[in-house]
């Protein structure tokens, strides 16, 4: 006996368009996200880089300022 609450879909396509613009999506996306790696790996390097040279500026004033006399 079939139960009438259970639905059964299956999806076949033979439609070549559909499947060319699947994936080209599904490429489309991937180098969107290849992108977006790629730019959060410049900026961490461009942060790092920025601390560091804030830190080297902040420890070099100090030092210079320890010789004046008052």
């Amino acid at each position: 006996m079939k139960d009438n609450n259970r639905h059964d879909y299956i999806y076949q396509t033979t439609d070549p368009k559909s499947d060319e613009a699947v994936g080209t999506m599904i490429f489309a996306v991937m180098v969107l996200v290849g992108v977006l790696y790629i730019l959060q790996l410049l900026f961490e390097t461009v942060e790092g880089w920025y601390y560091a040279a804030m830190n080297w500026a902040s420890e070099t004033a100090a030092y210079v300022a320890s010789f004046w006399p008052f």
